[in-house]
């Protein structure tokens, strides 16, 4: 049966996918990259746990190139720790057990596409007691947040990591860099490394899929 729905929550537009039954469901935030939306990130729907509570919300700004983005005033490429911060309270504010009654709000995961990945990074850093698991896919980790990973607030919290080496928007190299800052944080981090562009590819969506095979085994 298909679940797949949209809907209008105040200034947020979503588009989700609720497990049949009774709760409470796991929930999975699903964070699209600059110029992306609500439809972004459903390529990875089905590498994720089918008694999952998926929810994408479209990005709460117009980029100036089409699409939506996470930040309001973007100034450089890849924006930082500071630039993602009203975005997670508004993300925060909206999983209220009003608008998602059946999920399980104490603990979320979060799935993160690029800018999506940075802001998943963030909301993680500043709230780690609600993540569950992060994964950042093709993402970077925000400049300012290394201020945050003293004390490991993420000590033992699965984290995996995609990248692909020819990626031409966001070097590889950002992906080792987001690594390494994870695992300062204590986070047990999985790292899948792939010859490809701003994408993944299959070994690297298998590799998804176990990660959260396991999580839920």
């Amino acid at each position: 049966m298909n679940n797949i729905t949209f809907r209008q929550i105040e200034r947020w537009t979503l588009k989700e996918k609720k497990p049949e039954g009774h709760g409470p469901h796991p929930l999975t935030l699903l964070l699209h990259g600059w110029t992306g939306d609500e439809n972004s990130m459903w390529i990875f729907s089905s590498r994720l746990p089918s008694h999952h509570w998926l929810v994408a919300p479209r990005g709460l700004h117009p980029s100036p190139i089409g699409g939506f983005s996470w930040c309001a005033d973007q100034q450089e490429t890849y924006p930082s720790f500071d630039c993602f911060y009203p975005a997670v309270e508004a993300l925060l504010k909206l999983l209220t057990p009003g608008n998602f009654p059946d999920a399980a709000l104490d603990r979320f995961f979060v799935v993160g596409f690029s800018q999506g990945a940075a802001l998943a990074y963030t909301l993680a850093l500043l709230h780690p007691h609600r993540v569950w698991a992060v994964a950042g896919l093709s993402g970077f980790f925000p400049s300012g947040a290394e201020q945050s990973v003293a004390g490991q607030p993420l000590l033992g919290k699965p984290v995996f990591i995609a990248h692909g080496t020819e990626d031409a928007l966001v070097p590889f190299s950002m992906a080792r860099q987001a690594v390494m800052q994870l695992q300062k944080a204590g986070a047990k981090v999985s790292y899948c490394e792939h010859q490809a562009g701003h994408k993944l590819d299959i070994r690297c969506f298998a590799s998804l899929q176990s990660f959260f095979r396991a999580l839920t085994d």
